[in-house]
């Protein structure tokens, strides 16, 4: 047996009851807002510590909310693959280690052993992605 659809969100309790539906359940319609007003930020459900929330600001004396910022992502693939050094230079395991490698000379693997610093040109286009360091 098939449901119909309710196009409607005026139907009689009965009708209801015979869907198997609680009148309880029953979809009620949006009250309708005019288009110039605009509505006031909802501060309830921005949560503590979520991106794009508002915050105290008592310098002035006055209670008064801000908008602050939202927080940075850092790109996962760079704290996987990159680590930081105390200088702040920038640490990252070799290419060309991975299969193949009968190919390669004894020096060629024995030289791109382990991780090298990164050149600062390639530094600089990684650290974009790392806005609050490793």
């Amino acid at each position: 047996m098939e449901r119909a659809i309710r196009t409607s969100f005026a139907a009689d309790p009965k009708s209801i009851a015979e869907a198997g539906e609680s009148p309880q359940r029953r979809l009620k319609p949006l009250p309708l807002l005019p288009l110039s007003r605009k509505r006031p930020a909802l501060r309830s459900r921005l949560a503590k510590g979520m991106p794009g929330r508002l915050i105290n600001t008592p310098e002035d004396g006055a209670v008064r909310f801000r908008r602050e910022m939202p927080k940075l992502k850092t790109k996962s693939g760079v704290k996987k693959r990159f680590k930081m050094t105390a200088s702040g230079k920038l640490k990252a395991g070799v290419a060309g280690k991975r299969h193949r490698l009968i190919s390669h000379s004894a020096k060629y693997i024995r030289q791109n052993r382990g991780t090298k610093v990164m050149t600062e040109a390639d530094t600089k286009i990684v650290k974009l992605w790392i806005p609050y360091g490793l």
